[in-house]
């Protein structure tokens, strides 16, 4: 193990793939209510095909922690995808290894397009959720499949129609318009200084009066003046 991430050989390495038939050999624990779990994640993380979402549930079954993350299309070995899920795992969760036997479960949800039924890539992602379980000591749970098609619970049968891979596309978007405009204090419209010009004026009778407020005069205009006035002073003097 090096900073933290196993990167040594593996009792796995010779089969980083799990076929349907093995999946259903290994008799992972079923979801009590996939149609809910699987609903609650995609309204939690609204994936895209192309993006794996990783949830850890209590022994109640509720969610305690979930990642989204979306995979280069380079990286299609099983060892890479456990080493993403296992990396994503110790950001979201402490790890259960000091516990006697796990008690929660890893569950893997992949949005991807194409049709509902296992494909290599899957037995690839089945491998890795199964070694990225072991290493963090959790339980290896269900692998469940997001298509155009609805989502699938591979190896149990069950599936439903929604949500699927495009309902990502329903969901809330926040736009701009929702933030309150900007407008400068020193560049406002004609419109808004007539408009505030004419809010100035008084109307009607009982308008108060206001006080009247003399201009003010610059220095150099009194220096002006004071200076008129000595030269007045002196020319009198001179002519008398």
């Amino acid at each position: 193990m090096i900073n933290g991430i196993d990167r040594g050989p593996s009792h796995y390495d010779g089969h980083r793939t799990i076929t349907l038939q093995e999946w259903e050999r290994l008799g992972v624990p079923l979801l009590r209510t996939p149609r809910e779990f699987v609903t609650e994640l995609h309204q939690r993380h609204l994936p895209q095909p192309g993006t794996t979402v990783v949830a850890v549930l209590d022994p109640e079954h509720r969610v305690v922690a979930s990642a989204s993350f979306g995979v280069r299309p380079q990286f299609s070995d099983g060892w890479d995808h456990r080493n993403a899920l296992l990396g994503h795992l110790r950001r979201v969760t402490p790890h259960d290894l000091k516990r006697i036997s796990p008690s929660r479960t890893a569950v893997l949800l992949r949005c991807r397009e194409g049709g509902p039924d296992w494909t290599e890539q899957d037995g690839a992602w089945m491998w890795a959720l199964r070694a990225a379980a072991e290493l963090h000591g959790l339980r290896c749970g269900s692998y469940l499949t997001l298509t155009p098609a609805g989502w699938r619970s591979l190896g149990d049968g069950r599936r439903g129609r929604n949500p699927h891979s495009g309902s990502w596309a329903l969901g809330p978007v926040h736009t701009i318009t929702e933030l309150p405009p900007r407008v400068p204090s020193d560049t406002e419209s004609e419109s808004e200084r007539s408009a505030s010009s004419l809010a100035a004026i008084p109307s009607g009778p009982s308008a108060p009066s206001e006080p009247p407020v003399a201009p003010v005069t610059s220095l150099e205009a009194i220096r002006a003046l004071e200076a008129a006035r000595d030269n007045r002073a002196i020319r009198r003097t001179a002519a008398r």
